[in-house]
């Protein structure tokens, strides 16, 4: 089936600066896409590569898109370069309601081409893709509980009281920014404003070496932390090893986020039986239905998050979100309004999310307004 090929490449300011350990973050890149056909279908797709992360350049996602041209075969999809993993999400999302049947039921079963690294799990008599469509969409009234993002550094007290006071009992907070032994501190303070019941977790970045996280996990071991995310580099000499010796040696568990995104990643710590949580953040993976379909083959535990995407982008990665049949934690996508233009956020943070809010959101509002 041929279609018009069109893409905008985007800078969106920040509604307020994010600090992280990756450093200070004032504005949000990315490629949008939109195909259409002549019999008024349409797909939407979102490359949005996260700074940090080992990922491509929204320039480089865009450089691609441009060598498409103005018309694109859905049966012979166009080349994609390599080392451009969210210009495969893009198209994957953008193709996979082609046929107006559950948005993660094509992917490669109708035309993607996947990349070689995954090819090799459709051994299995199942269709991946299918796999997930048969666990069926939740309710369109059934609720999803949402972490609430704390920024870094002393500020996220006033933001975790503000977010109690609207009825979120998850949170999800960046340390690994400021001095260590600092943010130790505000941790006392922070769980003592959390209510009783509540899941405070923590995302470091990769900021920490051994030792620092060895104090963290020493301190959390009796503090309301679900898990500590990325505590130490992926690059860092060792770094595999170290992970799964500090899963080993604490009570509080670790979780996967950094270490998830090269080719090969998730096959890898699948393989060394990852105890702890792998977050998942379905804008990042070139075939998110093939990665999932892996998880639940193993009953991981799996927390779905924001790549701070749009909501063209958002409303495809929740998808996938209420698509899981498995245990479902608190979803990491707390964290709008996030830009300063608030036609490109995704819904709401609230403490509770529900699949009726995911359709609510219209990729056409995006795409007009990033024009």
């Amino acid at each position: 089936m041929r279609c018009l090929f069109a893409f905008r490449r985007y800078r969106l300011a920040f509604r307020q600066p994010l600090r992280t350990a990756h450093g200070r973050w004032t504005e949000r890149e990315g490629v949008l896409i939109r195909l259409t056909a002549q019999n008024g279908w349409v797909g939407w797709g979102e490359a949005a590569p996260v700074p940090g992360f080992r990922m491509e350049s929204a320039e480089a996602v865009a450089t691609a898109c441009q060598a498409w041209g103005e018309t694109v075969d859905l049966d012979e999809p166009p080349a994609i370069p390599p080392g451009l993993p969210t210009l495969h999400n893009a198209w994957w999302s953008a193709t996979s309601g082609r046929a107006g049947s559950d948005r993660l039921v094509a992917g490669t079963a109708d035309g993607v081409q996947a990349r070689p690294e995954v090819a090799r799990h459709r051994a299995s008599p199942t269709n991946p893709h299918e796999a997930l469509s048969q666990q069926g969409a939740r309710d369109l009234n059934q609720a999803l509980s949402v972490a609430a993002l704390l920024p870094s550094g002393p500020a996220c007290l006033g933001v975790a009281i503000a977010r109690v006071e609207t009825g979120f009992r998850a949170f999800k907070w960046k340390v690994g920014a400021g001095d260590w032994q600092d943010e130790l501190a505000i941790l006392d303070d922070l769980c003592a404003i959390l209510p009783a019941g509540s899941k405070l977790r923590l995302d470091a970045n990769g900021a920490w070496d051994r030792r620092t996280a060895e104090r963290w996990l020493e301190r959390c071991a009796d503090r309301p932390v679900e898990f500590i995310e990325q505590p130490v580099a992926r690059e860092a000499r060792g770094a595999d090893d170290l992970l799964l010796g500090l899963a080993g040696d604490f009570p509080t568990p670790l979780a996967l986020d950094e270490s998830l995104i090269g080719a090969g990643d998730l096959d890898q710590w699948l393989g060394r039986g990852w105890p702890g949580f792998y977050v998942v953040k379905p804008a990042l993976l070139p075939d998110p239905a093939i990665a999932l379909a892996q998880l639940a083959r193993v009953d991981a535990r799996v927390v779905f998050s924001s790549a701070l995407e749009t909501g063209l982008g958002a409303r495809a990665a929740l998808e996938c979100a209420f698509a899981w049949k498995g245990e479902c934690r608190a979803l990491g996508f707390g964290v709008w309004p996030l830009f300063a233009d608030g036609a490109c956020d995704g819904p709401a943070a609230a403490p509770f999310l529900r699949r009726s809010d995911v359709d609510r959101l219209n990729p056409e509002t995006v795409w007009n307004a990033v024009s």
